[in-house]
Order: structure tokens, then sequence, then C-alpha cells
């Protein structure tokens, strides 16, 4: 295995177990963003 080749594998390696933090801070985000959306249009309704 080449050095740039190994440095790739190691840096996919990282990349792959930041992801899992980040893709699970993304979703409870979108959760959120979500709700406030729900909130925001069952208010409008209720106006109506």
């Amino acid at each position: 295995m080449t050095a740039l080749r190994k440095l790739f594998v190691v840096i996919a390696a990282v990349a792959a177990v930041a992801g899992c933090n980040t893709i699970s801070g993304i979703g409870k985000d979108i959760e959120a963003a979500g709700a406030a959306v729900d909130k925001a249009a069952t208010q409008t309704k209720k106006k109506m």
C-alpha cells in the first residue's frame, strides 16, 4: 500500500466516524425545524 493510499484510508475512516455524529445532529436540527413549522401552521390555522 502506498503512503498516499494509506493517508486516504485514514482520512476516510476519520470522516466516517465524524459523519455519524454530524448526521445525528442534522437529524435533530431538521426535526426541530419541522416542529417549528408545524406549530406555526397550527397557529395560523387557528387565526383563520
